[in-house]
């Protein structure tokens, strides 16, 4: 048995849908399924000088184990044979989930949620538990179909290289294409990812497709040999990075990028291209980052 797949649950209907996403994944990996709930007190309610909240007496603990039970019997019914267990916790819930990620294989949320869960992927949240967990985060949005290739963005920063790992494996379970985007272009993308590039702005076409092709083929070619059962194809691209991605995850079941890299993708999910990608992506959205110490 691999470590778990972890996903987070709060009874909402994004929530279910992260659920099946989970389960599936967990049936994939031959791994074990961990549904977990957390909640705290709501902090605009909390009354000056009130007295420390006690879960129980809130009936909170039976509203959590009623959730984990409806999860449960989602996730039952997409792979009955995975073994699933609940865990219900008063915490933050992105700290949980953090805590979490140090023992799973993948972390699953939905792309929206109920109470602490809200506006889990909205501003900064996204990127504090992509850049700090500790696996690959799962953002299930979009299509929910499992069909078509597996997307992967990729640029040449180190931090690329678990996001290329991931893909080929996720392409490996699904028996999918990956379909390898690379976008490169003379100008800073996040500077001018606009409608049009201002007037100053020169570009040499050829150039750059000729080191898109560089990077494809250099980033690739490891993996390439590792999983040569996976029909890759690679897709130079000149021009901006955010509409090429979300253009391409219409055919997609499952866009993976990287949580740091240059060019395009720096900074990945701290600015405007991550917003654009967890917002506008047409299928789930899979940020992966190197097993290590979370970020400073």
């Amino acid at each position: 048995m691999t470590q778990s797949v972890v996903v987070g649950v709060d009874g909402s209907p994004s929530s279910s849908k992260a659920v099946k996403a989970a389960a599936r994944e967990a049936e994939l990996r031959g791994a074990g399924l961990r549904l977990v709930h957390a909640f705290g007190w709501p902090m605009p309610h909390v009354p000056p000088g009130g007295p420390p909240w006690n879960p129980d007496t809130l009936d909170a603990r039976e509203l959590a184990d009623g959730t984990l039970a409806d999860a449960e019997r989602l996730a039952r019914e997409v792979a009955p044979r995975v073994e699933t267990t609940r865990h219900v916790t008063v915490g933050e819930p992105l700290m949980v989930l953090e805590i979490a990620s140090r023992t799973a294989c993948v972390v699953v949320v939905g792309s929206r949620g109920l109470n602490a869960f809200t506006s889990l992927l909205l501003g900064s949240t996204a990127g504090h538990l992509a850049a700090h967990a500790r696996c690959p985060v799962l953002v299930v949005r979009g299509r929910g179909a499992p069909k078509g290739p597996v997307l992967l963005g990729v640029d040449d920063a180190p931090a690329c290289r678990e996001a290329v790992r991931f893909a080929f494996s996720e392409a490996s379970l699904r028996g999918a294409e990956l379909l390898a985007v690379h976008v490169s272009g003379s100008g800073g993308v996040d500077a001018y990812d606009g409608p049009a590039d201002p007037p100053f702005v020169t570009r040499d076409a050829r150039r750059d497709r000729v080191h898109a092709e560089h990077v494809l083929d250099s980033v690739l070619a490891t993996p390439t040999d590792e999983y040569a059962h996976v029909t890759v194809r690679r897709m130079p691209v000149v021009g901006r990075v955010r509409p090429t991605l979300v253009e391409a995850s219409a055919d997609a079941q499952l866009l993976v990028v990287g949580a740091r890299g240059r060019g395009g993708f720096a900074g990945l999910l701290l600015g405007s291209v991550s917003q654009a990608l967890l917002h506008h992506a047409q299928c789930p959205v899979v940020v992966a980052r190197h097993a290590g110490p979370p970020e400073p």
